[in-house]
């Protein structure tokens, strides 16, 4: 009985946070408000009364749910897309970190009176942007390829330096030593990053070639490779957040079949995770103690927005090339959220003196300034001139492997703004070795003939060989994009 009212309740939860999302994201809100309210609502000042204050068991669920919101972050982010902007992001993952971690834990040892190992924590656990935060409110936004690419790859790349500095200081009782300190970190992050790589290429050249016996298998195999890779990097004492995050990258990018399925799949797996620990952190959270926190926590999140953030991205990207409207922009960006409060309570089971008030702080700040600086962004970016009327029109393709064939089967749905409407089959100019082979249109299938045009909502099968799979994908992106003149126009379709 107690298992069928616990059922009920969690999907009554999720639920009201899927309705929650869609409130949210109308109103230009990271989700995790939503999130952390419900789990307020629900917790010890709430009509259930749940009380939930196992902080060893929040910090192991929060880590499991970071790993999951990583993969799904790399499973769903375009290399060509962030690629020009990774040397940039490893500055500002690293040195931009540091910088922000020192300006803060200052500011909170002068302004508010934290000794110095909570003041440092607490720099430390603010330092990292959340990259379910970031995704969600960036990419609603028509931002500059280079500076958007700058922040998805920032936010899944910076949770692997601090996690090792937050771990350093809450287990070393005097200052740690900054040369070892250093040593470590390299070590961790380039094992990382090499662990990650080789689990993501192995996996992506595996599951080419190894045709499984149904579709829904391989979301799960994608999703199992890149929580591997954290597992394989902890194993090596290296770091497994970044390992988690290139390993997804590595297979989100490759040619994998039933690409848009695993990528649905790892999206919802991560909704549900970014669901379960923002409510899990919002009953972590004692609403009594949040009030006296409010004033320490302003003070350090203005200091943290207006002095640390901006400061440290303008030093470490010297040399990057980037307007002052675009470090504007990524300093006012910088959005927190789960990261944070997860690494909050890394302290808190170590028995840090002052970690217990660090987590309402921080907690506090997380709630405050996602409430100033999420619905504010689409205004920040008209002020930094960043804004493009221009709207990407994407397709989406699926794939399914032809094994014997050496040749994929592609799903093309057209979406209703796509320039292929109209467009004859003829038209589009394929590659040799490529056809469309059938046309699914208001529920009936067709085999069509090179005058055919094409309509929004059609779904085309195209088959192609391996050798022009590639080509194929880039000129139907590039036809729908500029129409049958896309060539003449430049659009390569990349």
């Amino acid at each position: 009985m107690h298992l069928d009212i616990w059922l009920l309740l969690g999907a009554t939860l999720v639920l009201s946070a899927i309705i929650a999302v869609r409130l949210s994201h109308q109103a230009g809100l990271p989700t995790l408000l939503a999130y952390m309210g419900l789990g307020l609502l629900i917790g010890e000042s709430g009509p259930l009364h749940i009380n939930f204050d196992d902080v060893e068991l929040a910090n192991t669920l929060g880590f499991a749910a970071l790993v999951l919101i990583l993969a799904e972050g790399g499973l769903s982010t375009s290399w060509r897309h962030v690629r020009p902007s990774v040397p940039a992001a490893i500055s500002v993952s690293t040195i931009g970190t540091l910088i922000s971690i020192v300006v803060v834990a200052l500011s909170a040892m002068w302004l508010i009176d934290m000794p110095w190992q909570p003041a440092f924590l607490l720099g430390a656990v603010l330092a990292p942007t959340d990259a379910a935060a970031v995704f969600s409110v960036l990419r609603r936004l028509p931002l500059p390829s280079r500076l958007s690419g700058l922040l998805e790859a920032e936010s899944g790349f910076n949770d692997a330096p601090v996690v090792i500095i937050v771990i350093a200081l809450s287990t070393h009782t005097g200052a740690p030593n900054l040369a070892e300190l250093f040593g470590l970190m390299v070590y961790e992050l380039v094992a990382g990053g090499v662990v990650g790589v080789a689990i993501g290429w192995l996996g992506a050249q595996g599951l080419r070639r190894l045709a499984l016996p149904a579709s829904g298998l391989y979301p799960i195999a994608v999703l199992s490779l890149a929580v591997a890779a954290y597992g394989a990097a902890s194993l090596l004492h290296a770091s497994g957040f970044l390992a988690v995050y290139v390993a997804a990258l590595v297979l989100g990018n490759a040619r994998l079949p039933h690409r848009p399925a695993t990528r649905g799949f790892a999206e919802g797996v991560g909704w549900l995770a970014q669901i379960g620990v923002f409510v899990m952190l919002g009953l972590l959270a004692s609403p009594g103690e949040l009030p006296g926190q409010i004033v320490p926590a302003l003070v350090i999140g203005f200091v943290l927005l207006l002095v640390a953030r901006p400061v440290s991205i303008v030093l470490s990207t010297l040399g990057f090339k980037l307007s002052w409207g675009e470090k504007m922009f990524a300093s006012w960006a910088g959005l927190r959220g789960a990261v944070p409060i997860i690494l909050a309570t890394i302290p808190m089971v170590a028995g840090v003196e002052g970690s217990a008030r660090m987590f309402s702080i921080v907690f506090t700040i997380v709630v405050i300034f996602t409430l100033l600086q999420g619905p504010t962004l689409p205004l920040a970016a008209r002020w930094c001139r960043l804004e493009s009327d221009e709207q990407t029109r994407e397709l989406d393709v699926e794939a399914a492997p032809l094994e014997e064939l050496h040749a994929d089967l592609l799903e093309v749905r057209i979406p209703a703004d796509s320039m292929l409407n109209g467009v004859e089959i003829f038209e589009l100019r394929l590659p040799p070795g490529a056809s469309v082979t059938l046309i699914v249109r208001n529920g009936s299938s067709f085999v069509p003939e090179p005058t055919t045009p094409l309509q929004a909502g059609d779904t085309l099968l195209v088959v192609t060989t391996d050798a022009v799979r590639e080509a194929t994908e880039r000129r139907l992106r590039a036809v729908s994009r500029k129409g049958r003149l896309a060539g003449w126009f430049g659009e390569k379709g990349i």
